[in-house]
């Protein structure tokens, strides 16, 4: 079986191990949604992972909900994230821009327009602004004549991407945003084509895959999925009965690879009883795939690679803290602890500040 920390082919991309790092918000961009400098140092920082998997990054003002995220609709964002894809690079370093549409999870304030979703339905809780924190609001149904333009975003977003020279794209369609609320029966009402039966709901994501698939390749295109329990207030009632048909339709395309958010090795998201549908993907997914969530040591990780269900592992947390992580991890060093209160703040304390070893060693 092979180790963490040895290549694997991901599509178009070779990548010098299997430690990738994870997309991770952090609120580093200005009001825009236009990318800083400081970002450039931040991913530069992170080369040494086997691929760096963006940000979640906004493919249109009417999809991006978080405040001081980036965005990839406009030459302007395409043009400020070229600095950071070439620092990357030049630290040795792959990169792969993670495409976000946040359907109900975002806010009017920030949209500039009412949330849309699969159905009129609204997250409980409160949302991010930048008037601080709201109450989520009723979104509005996306109509079947606006699906097009949104397909449109997608492809926009994805020439964008390759013109900033990221090495590709990943679709978020997981952690409850506007992908997972058609893919899943709690969020999705709808009685067209998009709605109903499993087929039916894994059409946005297929339709959405093929589209950017006909943009950067289908060797370029990957795609997160999160077939757990909850997420953000999006569940289905029998996941398997979506999520394996959708990785099936995935496979099919021949992406690049799929990455799943589950239950961790202890259990996640607050449940140990969350169950895992990695084994079963794994039987009608071919291409490589990735799992992620709570993976915070070489053994955990180093057992799925073991027992065949994954080819790689994506790591968050650690990441932030770790700039310098498949090293620590291949030569077993003290791991730094992140600073929550800095995760979504916007300087650099608890972005850039944190050492790697050798500065420790210095």
């Amino acid at each position: 079986m092979p180790s963490l920390f040895d290549p694997i082919t991901l599509g178009a991309t070779l990548a010098p191990n299997r430690i990738l790092m994870a997309p991770l918000t952090r609120g580093r961009a200005d009001r825009r949604a236009v990318p800083t400098p400081i970002m450039a140092e931040y991913y530069a920082q992170r080369a040494s992972a086997g691929l760096i998997i963006s940000e979640a990054t906004g493919i249109s003002r009417g999809g991006l909900g978080w405040p001081f995220a980036p965005g990839l609709w406009s030459d302007e964002q395409a043009e400020a994230w070229r600095p950071v894809t070439d620092a990357v690079h030049a630290a040795g370093g792959r990169i792969v821009a993670q495409l976000w549409h946040m359907g109900r999870q975002g806010h009017s304030s920030v949209y500039e327009a009412q949330p849309v979703s699969s159905s009129a339905t609204r997250t409980n809780g409160q949302a991010h602004t930048y008037s601080g924190k709201q109450d989520f609001e009723v979104a509005r149904p996306l109509s079947t004549d606006e699906i097009p333009a949104l397909l449109d975003d997608y492809a926009n977003a994805t020439r964008n991407a390759l013109a900033a020279g990221f090495d590709g794209v990943q679709i978020h369609a997981a952690n409850g945003y506007l992908i997972d609320q058609f893919l899943r029966d709690n969020a999705n009402f709808r009685d067209d084509r998009y709605g109903g039966a499993p087929e039916n709901r894994i059409r946005l994501l297929r339709e959405v895959a093929e589209r950017v698939a006909s943009v950067a390749g289908a060797d370029r295109t990957s795609v997160r999925l999160s077939p757990n329990g909850d997420s953000q207030g999006v569940n289905d009632s029998d996941p398997a009965s979506v999520f394996l048909p959708a990785a099936k339709a995935l496979s099919d395309l021949g992406i690049a690879f799929l990455e799943l958010r589950e239950p961790g090795p202890d259990g996640t998201f607050g449940k140990t009883d969350v169950p895992r549908l990695s084994p079963q993907i794994r039987d009608v997914f071919t291409p490589p795939l990735v799992l992620n969530s709570d993976y915070d040591t070489v053994e955990a990780a180093q057992a799925k690679l073991d027992d065949g269900t994954a080819d790689a592992i994506s790591f968050g947390r650690t990441f932030l803290a770790n700039p310098d992580l498949p090293e620590r991890l291949r030569t077993g060093a003290a791991l730094n602890q992140s600073d929550m209160r800095t995760w979504y703040s916007q300087g650099p304390e608890g972005y850039i500040d944190y050492p790697a070893l050798e500065t420790e060693a210095a």
